[in-house]
């Protein structure tokens, strides 16, 4: 991505800090704040911090006029241009330049723990969204380098797609049989369709009961009274019907 020097932004402000002559460090152990005259600050003013492009830049200026005092750039955090004491949250060595090449380390101090926790936090987001933005150059960078795939057609290449001529059609005998309409179910095999069922009889029913039959015509030889048995039972209906537990209706 390409960086815009032109455009600073501002990334924290603090109304007063405190500068202070610092001694030189005695010891690699670090910087002490016990070490300074906290009582009698060099300089009192506003501080600011602001990005242009991957740079940060600590400045204090004055609260009324507005006028720089010192600047410390910043091209990591943490690093060489800012450190913390050893025995406070709220006291800091930066270095200064004055833009010929020549720096100093000065003390910088806040009055409320919570001004010098925006300090820090605000160096810290900037320095990762610095890395971020070098991680993605980076990522970019490598997937323009590699071979693009081309899968588009030459000319004159075509492409034939087979459609369905590989599905198996089902075995006409495995199919399921069709209902009836109606909800009936299927004729029994041997019958056709349409058909009367012939009843079964028993075997006792098979059987004549009387071998005497009498002959339904008459032919002269026989009783001409052929049908006296039913006209008997004729003339007596009504009563067998009660005798028999029929209900008669009038």
């Amino acid at each position: 991505m390409a960086e815009d020097n032109s455009y600073e932004s501002i990334l924290c402000v603090k109304p007063e800090v405190h500068v202070y002559r610092i001694p030189p460090r005695a010891s690699n152990r670090g910087y002490r704040a016990a070490d300074w005259k906290l009582d009698q600050p060099a300089w009192t003013g506003r501080m600011k911090i602001t990005a242009k492009g991957k740079m940060a830049f600590i400045k204090m200026e004055d609260k009324i006029t507005g006028e720089l005092f010192a600047q410390a750039p910043v091209d990591q955090y943490p690093g060489s241009a800012v450190e913390a004491v050893t025995d406070s949250s709220r006291y800091f060595v930066i270095r200064i330049e004055d833009g010929n090449g020549r720096h100093a380390f000065i003390g910088l101090g806040f009055a409320d723990r919570g001004d010098s926790f925006d300090f820090n936090v605000a160096l810290q987001d900037h320095f990762k969204w610095v890395k971020q933005e070098g991680e993605l150059a980076k990522m970019e960078a490598t997937q323009s380098a590699a071979p693009k795939l081309d899968l588009s057609f030459k000319e004159g290449q075509t492409i034939k797609i087979s459609i369905g001529q590989n599905i198996k059609k089902k075995d006409a005998s495995l199919a399921k049989p069709r209902p009836v309409a109606g909800g009936l179910l299927p004729p029994p095999p041997g019958v056709k369709a349409g058909g009367v069922i012939p009843m079964l009889q028993s075997p006792q029913a098979a059987t004549p009961t009387d071998t005497n039959t009498v002959p339904v015509f008459d032919d002269g030889s026989t009783n001409s009274d052929v049908w006296g048995d039913f006209t008997s039972a004729g003339s007596n209906s009504s009563k067998d019907v009660v005798q028999t537990g029929w209900v008669q209706f009038s």
